[in-house]
């Protein structure tokens, strides 16, 4: 579990003037400075850890966390934790469809395959300046846009979510589809939005960075546990075997 001097000395508990506060929020503000809420780290702590157990069993179960940031101060730091782990990521812009026409996307990302074959298959070279320019810029786009969930072959299975407000779109798509939100929650943002809200200042880096580490720290010990879980079932699956080789040959 993350220490509470370690949340406070990354600034985790400023929140937003108290004027952009949203009123269901009132639950995890410890109280008011300088026109500034403060946000209640024991449970800021509490629900971090929750999360981070859910994060973790989704690994140990094998399957995908969609981490989403596209503010500025988020993207590198998404960015660089989601691949640490190796989850998808999207960090430039939120497509509108993205999980409820996920089929769309899909296709694109097969578009963006098939133009880097077309530098390694000759097909590069048979095309004129003109067209190379255009398919050029395609596939710069389809990368930034696509290029963190490119090996994504379905519906992730949650989604971890910095700026529940400026991701608004991507938490109404999960909603819809009914696919579980961790969240990193500012005073100005309404948690019931989410399925596991963290509360935390979620515009600066530190704060960032750490909620991130954290939760990616509990995502690589289940992915771990998986591994050396299904080393224990092929040492028993072989061992099973050699009995009933042994068995056999005794008959």
């Amino acid at each position: 579990m993350v220490s509470y001097q370690d949340l406070l000395d990354a600034g985790v508990h400023f929140g937003h003037l108290k004027r952009k506060w949203d009123p269901r929020m009132s639950q995890y503000i410890f109280m008011e400075k300088n026109g500034i809420h403060i946000i209640d780290l024991n449970k800021t702590q509490k629900m971090l850890d929750e999360a981070a157990k859910v994060a973790k069993q989704l690994a140990v179960s094998g399957r995908k966390i969609l981490f989403v940031a596209t503010k500025k101060q988020a993207k590198e730091i998404v960015q660089a934790e989601a691949n640490r782990v190796g989850m998808p990521h999207v960090t430039d812009r939120w497509l509108g469809g993205m999980l409820t026409n996920f089929a769309t996307v899909l296709k694109s990302v097969k578009r963006k395959r098939t133009i880097e074959k077309m530098r390694t298959d000759g097909t590069w070279e048979r095309i004129n300046k003109k067209e190379r320019l255009m398919v050029t810029r395609e596939l710069e786009k389809l990368t930034r846009v696509l290029g963190g969930i490119e090996d994504l072959n379905r519906i992730p299975s949650a989604l971890f979510i910095v700026d529940i407000k400026k991701e608004h779109i991507s938490v109404l798509e999960a909603r819809r589809l009914g696919i579980p939100t961790i969240a990193m929650v500012d005073t100005n943002s309404n948690p019931n939005d989410v399925d596991f809200p963290i509360p935390a200042n979620d515009d600066a880096a530190k704060s960032i960075q750490l909620i991130m580490r954290t939760i990616c720290d509990a995502i690589a010990e289940g992915m771990q546990e998986r591994k050396r879980k299904r080393e224990d079932d092929r040492t028993k699956d072989e061992a099973n075997r050699q009995k009933e080789e042994e068995v056999t040959a005794a008959e």
